[in-house]
């Protein structure tokens, strides 16, 4: 008698899990320039169908078993891919959601489970079409009258629904590393030779393989990765930066070799598409051991200028298989800035004028990597000034319209004498 007592009284509670409704809390959306992110806070999982209509365009997506609050809130939709958001019950028990687009886009769902910040989520991603195709990488030399810009590729990570680390008082590691990026990207801008090209420009999520993908199609000479660490011990401090580890580096050859539509990539200039397995394994793993030789150099020189602000938890580069170092021809570094999860070092990331500090410390590792390894056909290669039998440095700092303490300064001349053939850097206006 106690056990039916015990199952009438439970069959009288509405237990989740236990065949109710699937309840749609929240509809969050995120619009990217090319991309936007459409996110359900739903009580648990759920299955679902998406499909997608023409005339206009819409997606369609019906949430087995579910319903959705009464007082769900509509997002923004002046930005982005969707114009509006309709629902409605469909078959008596399942939720319709329709998508208003403004253009045809190429859609992809996902479930999420719980975490620290949300409970159980459905995410529709969807990606604007691109009607110019695959382009081709290809870095090509360009003529003495037509030099070009160094491209810097900045990452923010993390970014959209995903904060990231989370300090003690609540500040998001997207938030600050998005203003870390944006304050060095303005620095870049100012630096004759250098453009930067902001990989994320707002607070949208940019997918791992993505972030790289659009470092690519920028042609990008170089991408820097911001981030915050954090750690269960709130006294662990200090900046770190990391390289691509060999195995990381091992497992993208492998990648690469796998999937066709690399082969018709270009890498470093070279066509894979017309060589065999062998030749191709062999020029991707050069590429990428000479890609990890040029991304250590630039991060020791990184941790060198960082170490002029704050204090480095690791004093040389760490090395990690992070999916946004993986590019085969650029170099590419992750910074962590700090720990966020100290209580001092949230504080200062927070802070416009650390945020400013570090942003320069960062353009002076850049600075420093370009003054020896500027890629050919750049205005920065241009800089350089071969002396000829009778040049003089106070003549040579004229033609260039450089002090001549600067220009000793930027290449570590302690006199005035000069050698024929050597090969002078020629400083920015905003070299030191």
């Amino acid at each position: 008698m106690r056990i039916l007592t015990l199952i009438l009284l439970l069959a009288s509670f509405p237990l989740a899990g236990w065949g109710a409704s699937i309840q749609v809390e929240r509809i969050r959306l995120w619009a990217a320039p090319d991309s936007t992110r459409v996110v359900f806070d739903i009580t648990g999982p759920v299955e679902h169908r998406l499909f997608t209509l023409e005339q206009p365009d819409r997606i369609v997506i019906d949430l087995s078993d579910s319903r959705a609050v009464s007082t769900l809130a509509t997002p923004d939709f002046s930005q982005g891919l969707v114009r509006d958001i309709r629902s409605a019950l469909h078959g008596g028990k399942d939720l319709r959601v329709v998508l208003d687009l403004r253009e045809r886009c190429k859609p992809r769902s996902f479930l999420l489970k719980p975490n620290d910040k949300y409970g159980y989520r459905l995410v529709i991603d969807l990606d604007r079409y691109d009607d110019r195709g695959r382009q081709p990488v290809k870095r090509v030399a360009a003529r003495n009258d037509a030099l070009r810009e160094v491209v810097i590729a900045i990452d923010a990570g993390h970014g959209g629904e995903d904060p990231g680390a989370i300090g003690p008082r609540g500040v998001r590691e997207k938030d600050v590393v998005l203003g870390i990026a944006r304050r060095l990207a303005r620095l870049v801008e100012k630096e004759r030779g250098m453009r930067p090209v902001l990989i994320r420009s707002g607070d949208y999520y940019v997918g791992l393989r993505k972030r790289t993908e659009l470092a690519r199609r920028h042609r990008a000479d170089m991408l820097i990765s911001l981030h915050a660490d954090s750690f269960p011990d709130r006294r662990a401090r200090g900046a770190s930066v990391y390289t691509l580890s060999l195995r990381g580096a091992s497992s993208e050859t492998a990648r690469w070799l796998a999937e066709k539509e690399n082969a018709a990539d270009l890498v470093g200039g070279v066509s894979l598409a017309d060589k065999d397995d062998l030749v191709q394994a062999v020029l991707l793993d050069l590429y990428m051991a000479g890609t990890i030789e040029a991304s250590q150099d630039l991060a020791v020189r990184v941790l060198r200028n960082l170490k002029r602000v704050v204090h480095l938890h690791k004093g040389t580069p760490g090395r990690a298989g992070f999916v946004v170092l993986k590019s085969p021809d650029i170099p590419s570094i992750l910074v962590e800035t700090a720990f966020i999860s100290n209580p001092r070092e949230e504080k200062k990331l927070r802070d416009p004028r650390h945020q400013q500090r570090l942003a320069e410390m960062i353009l002076g590792g850049i600075r420093s990597y370009f003054r020896d390894n500027a890629p050919p056909g750049t205005l920065l290669a241009g800089r350089r000034h071969v002396i000829a039998r009778g040049d003089t440095l106070s003549e040579i700092a004229q033609r260039y319209r450089v002090s001549l303490s600067r220009l000793k300064s930027a290449n570590n001349l302690r006199n005035d004498r000069l050698r024929v053939g050597q090969v002078l850097w020629i400083p920015s206006t905003g070299d030191g």
